[in-house]
């Protein structure tokens, strides 16, 4: 069965109004999802040690360190803490950890982490784009280092360039990281000759305006390296700000490309990691293209599971 994480604390991460990353994204994913048959449970918060597998210990500090007892602190043009927004970003990163557990543990063949903030835009010492912590490359590196596994592909099909992704597992050779996003659009990223310290990177950039039928022409190559990789445990970073109806880029897809990608990823899954995948929540700002989004997805990945 489909794991659901999700946590009533990741509403306490507020944004300042009229910010496209609100509370209302989240409880629109929720309601997408309330008469599905999945598995729920709540997480528990990312230790420190969790943490800085991926960010040094400062960071983490001075974070903790600027969270305001009211109000917003403003991180970057983007980025913002309010009083709850530690606590939900540990609990997002906690959420991943906890899916990677349960599927590698067999308790689940696959989980969704429905939680907010997103995580791909934070770099290792600096947030940007939303995000706090590198909540996917975090679950990544917990499942080598503490499961022992020797590959784990990490795909992010957001609409922007996982820039913090890429740089948080860039020296990494147990991992292949993916990133399919529209080019150019901020953070200006993702260039395809950007390839890892180990050949384990790969971008395909998509021109504004690409609708699904080029998005799925342009992953057929990476789709390939992927397979070649064969991964133990296949981890997705799930924006779906690619939508048609989505206010901040200018990607075409709908929702039967977001239910293709996630097929394809757990066809990969089923072939090489014994169906273990887990998906983390990144952006979707348009709420009904979201709710509807996603629905197409965590569909995919309960029927799937299920088989």
């Amino acid at each position: 069965m489909t794991l659901l994480m999700t946590h009533p604390d990741a509403d306490a991460h507020e944004n300042p109004p009229g910010h496209p990353e609100q509370v209302r994204r989240l409880q629109a994913v929720r309601h997408a999802l309330d008469d599905m048959v999945l598995a729920r449970e709540k997480p528990s918060e990312a230790s420190d040690a969790d943490l800085t597998r991926c960010h040094p210990q400062d960071y983490v500090d001075a974070l903790t360190a600027a969270s305001p007892a009211e109000g917003w602190a403003q991180l970057d043009p983007d980025t913002y803490l309010s009083p709850g927004t530690i606590r939900a970003a540990r609990l997002a990163a906690g959420a991943a950890i906890r899916a990677v557990d349960a599927v590698i543990g067999g308790d689940h063949a696959n989980a969704f982490v429905a939680m907010r903030p997103p995580g791909h835009h934070a770099e290792t010492a600096k947030p940007m784009g939303f995000c706090l912590f590198g909540t996917v490359a975090i679950a990544a590196k917990h499942a080598l280092d503490v499961h022992g596994l020797d590959r784990v592909a990490v795909v992010d099909f957001d609409v922007h360039h996982g820039n913090g992704t890429q740089d948080l597992l860039w020296d990494e050779p147990r991992t292949l990281f993916v990133s399919s996003h529209q080019s150019p659009l901020w953070p200006g990223t993702g260039e395809v000759g950007d390839r890892g310290a180990h050949d384990n990177v790969i971008n395909v950039p998509l021109p504004p305006g690409s609708d699904g039928s080029v998005f799925r022409a342009r992953m057929k190559p990476a789709l390939d390296r992927l397979d070649a990789f064969a991964p133990e445990l296949v981890i997705v970073s799930a924006g779906f700000d690619a939508h048609r109806e989505d206010p901040l880029a200018q990607l075409e897809w709908d929702e039967g490309d977001f239910a293709w990608i996630t097929e394809q990823l757990c066809d990969l899954a089923d072939r090489h990691a014994e169906g273990r995948l887990v998906s983390c929540l990144e952006g979707g700002y348009d709420l009904d293209a979201l709710a509807t989004s996603v629905a197409a997805h965590v569909d995919v990945l309960r029927r799937r599971g299920n088989g």
